[in-house]
């Protein structure tokens, strides 16, 4: 019977040179398997040697790696081992694997999806626990939409496979962003009994649904913590407000959160960057020397779900007529774009609803007051970006935000979040300044000490700008621009064909094509995408100057960029900023030739023993070793001569069913109840509160 599967319940692990058992499936040898049943997926390149498929993949190419077609039953079989190994030496790898039945399609039809990350040049036993079945999943799962990770995938991937009828088996890299060199070696299925489940697995659609209670949270599990009743809630308030009591912030700070006892430098009123002793810090308006430290989003509004064919997973919903239907109206004013752009039209913000509850009519001023005193409890001195205007404007903690251009795009551009914005248009600066404008109070306060301007943009590879603007319609300004410039070097079309090994008829026959350029084409675009590097940055920075000249431009949060990106934008911002979500940041360096002040704008650490159903971007163990994983992060940039601050990503919990994007992640300080993890916050104050003994080492 076709069932539903879930990955097992034992977490990836590695193991050296296992050996084979008479009854194990045997999917790829590269001592045996016919090279005539491997294809390429994404353009890789592979070959045989030593022994291994060598897999040579490149950046922004979708899916590289390769397909094993063949016809196995795994039904009898509870795990993978892959014997993987990495040729260069960029870091850990993250490697998907999967397996198809014969019609395997979508995100996770007829499929089984799960990653491992290798490192190491030799081969590795890499082994990943095959899913067990399930008696109603596949009729569960296929109303279980809008989520990054659904209940059942807890413990890993969910994969909708018949095990009798695995028809490929592929490795891959999930969209990369560098070029890689990696191999496969073997991938063998092995026999024994499927793990064990939970009750709440095996229940009928009507049981299971709905599973999430009146308070946002996953209804089928209990943990530590979880709040069962408004009588927790109010208990819960009263251990916080005795732990807030026994911790009111770290000695020796200043109202900035700055370090009152260090060496004083020139007060000017507003935060600056400054090298010291070798060493870039910022510093306070006092003069005092400063280290940025606090989370993202700020906001009572955290948990805002999409309710849109969804209100049947919630338990009790308010009436239009209940107090609590307010909270169908309150949003995250900086996400709700996003929101708007995938036509999402119902929500609830089960994060402010329980604030409510908690706190009572004055929630809001309530809230707002607390997390002030939270963060300065924790050993914070910062609201990072995209927080509640409201709250940073009370001057009671230093803050950041970010802007996101609104301008014409370069229509050829296809990845990121937005497209790539056209720094050539004449709308361009005209369209930044009525931004800047528009936030000029916060761009003006003392308690403000800078601003990013985008995020997370896809900068492609060294030549993707200039081939987006080759791809763009013939009025894009910067491809008429592109144009200008070839004309000037090449004077004739003729020439230009020539370099190129292309045949363009003529100028306009340039301007008028939306293909991809030829490869011949690679420098003149290696060049340009430097030209539309450049002109952003410069852009943006000389209108952020000209409107708040003491105010830093703190760049675009890189999260995967090229070299020239980060060589060029380092030219123009006050302070480079990454969003670098790892274990610590002792390898951490900027190109060559770049000394500025770094902020990390993102990172995280999350688990699966609170209710969640993902764990984050970095999984750890539990919320303790949560807690360690914190400390360590942020002491490594401490001890790195670069680093003026890290932004923890983000205050409070995301929704248990995903907010606009399907994130559900196990981020916050808070959970949706607005109740603190007591583990997590050890590991922020054992940090914190030496902040400056560690920076000054």
């Amino acid at each position: 019977m076709k069932t539903l599967a879930v990955l097992g319940l034992g977490c990836v692990c590695v193991i050296s040179g296992a050996a084979g058992a008479a009854d194990d499936i045997v999917l790829f040898d590269a001592a045996t398997t016919p090279l005539a049943s491997v294809a390429s997926q994404s353009g890789a390149k592979f070959q045989l040697r030593d022994g291994l498929v060598e897999i040579e993949t490149k950046g922004e190419t979708g899916y590289p790696g390769i397909r094993v077609k063949g016809a196995w039953d795994l039904s009898n079989c509870n795990r993978l081992t892959l014997e993987l190994a990495l040729r260069d030496r960029k870091g850990e790898l993250p490697i998907t694997v999967r397996l198809d039945n014969p019609n395997a399609g979508g995100q996770s039809e007829h499929m089984f999806v799960d990653r491992v990350k290798i490192r190491g040049k030799k081969p590795a036993s890499y082994t990943v626990a095959l899913p067990p079945p399930l008696p109603h999943g596949r009729e569960i799962n296929s109303k279980l939409t809008g989520m990054k990770r659904s209940p059942f995938a807890t413990t890993g991937v969910v994969a909708d496979l018949d095990p009798a009828k695995v028809v490929g088996v592929a490795v891959y890299i999930k969209e990369p962003k560098l070029d890689w060199q990696w191999g496969v070696k073997r991938i063998v299925a092995h026999t024994g009994p499927p793990p064990q489940v939970p009750d709440w697995m095996k229940l009928p659609p009507e049981k299971f649904f709905p599973f999430v209670d009146e308070y946002g949270q996953f209804k089928h599990k209990d943990w530590p913590g979880k709040t069962h009743s408004d009588n927790d809630l109010k208990k819960a308030m009263e251990i916080e407000r005795a732990d807030l009591a026994a911790h009111p912030g770290p000695d020796g700070w200043n109202k900035f959160g700055g370090w009152a006892k260090g060496p004083r430098q020139k007060a000017t009123g507003r935060f600056r960057v400054e090298k010291i002793s070798g060493k870039w810090w910022m510093v306070d308006p006092e003069g005092c020397l400063w280290w940025s430290h606090g989370p993202v989003r700020v906001t009572s509004s955290s948990a805002v779900t999409p309710l849109d064919g969804r209100e049947f997973y919630f338990t009790d919903l308010p009436k239009p007529d209940s107090p609590f239907a307010l909270f169908y109206t309150t949003r995250d004013a900086l996400l709700w774009p996003y929101y708007e752009a995938r036509g999402i039209q119902r929500t609830y913000d089960f994060s402010s609803a329980n604030a409510f509850r908690k706190y009572g009519a004055n929630w809001r001023a309530r809230y707002s007051d607390l997390a002030h005193q939270r963060l300065r409890s924790w050993g914070m001195n910062t609201i990072a970006n995209s927080s509640d205007k409201g709250i940073c404007l009370q001057r009671r903690t230093p803050y950041c935000d970010r802007f996101e251009l609104k301008s014409p795009d370069i229509e050829g551009a296809h990845l990121g979040w937005w497209k790539f914005k056209d720094p050539f248009h004449p709308e361009f600066r005209t369209n930044f300044r009525r931004q800047l404008e528009q936030r000029k109070e916060e761009l003006d306060d003392p308690w403000c000490f800078g601003f990013f301007v985008d995020n997370e943009i896809s900068w492609g590879n060294e030549t993707a700008l200039a081939e987006w603007t080759l791809q763009s319609p013939a009025t894009q300004p910067a491809k008429i621009e592109f144009v200008r410039r070839l004309k000037e070097k090449y004077g004739s079309i003729a020439k230009l064909n020539e370099a190129w090994k292309a045949n363009f008829a003529d100028w306009d026959a340039l301007l008028q094509s939306q293909q991809k350029p030829p490869a011949g084409a690679k420098e003149d675009c290696v060049a340009f995408s430097a030209a539309v590097t450049e002109a952003y940055f410069r852009n943006i920075r000389d209108e952020f100057k000209a409107v708040a000249p003491h105010t830093l431009y703190m760049g675009c949060r890189f999260a995967g960029s090229t070299k020239a990106a980060v060589q060029i934008g380092a030219k123009y911002c006050d302070v480079v900023s990454y969003n670098l979500y790892r274990h610590t940041l002792d390898d951490f360096k900027l190109p060559e030739g770049v000394d500025k002040p770094v902020m990390i704008g993102e990172f995280h650490f999350g688990a699966l023993d609170r209710g969640m159903f993902h764990p984050s971007l970095i999984e750890v163990a539990n919320q303790a070793e949560r807690g360690k994983a914190y400390a360590t992060y942020i002491a490594s940039a401490l001890r790195h001569p670069n680093f003026v601050g890290a932004h923890w990503h983000q205050f409070g919990e995301q929704p248990t069913t995903g907010r606009f994007d399907g994130e559900n992640l196990q981020n916050g300080f808070l959970d949706v109840c607005d109740t603190p993890y007591p583990e997590t916050i050890a590991g922020v104050r054992e940090v914190g509160y030496r902040l400056y003994e560690i920076r000054s080492q």
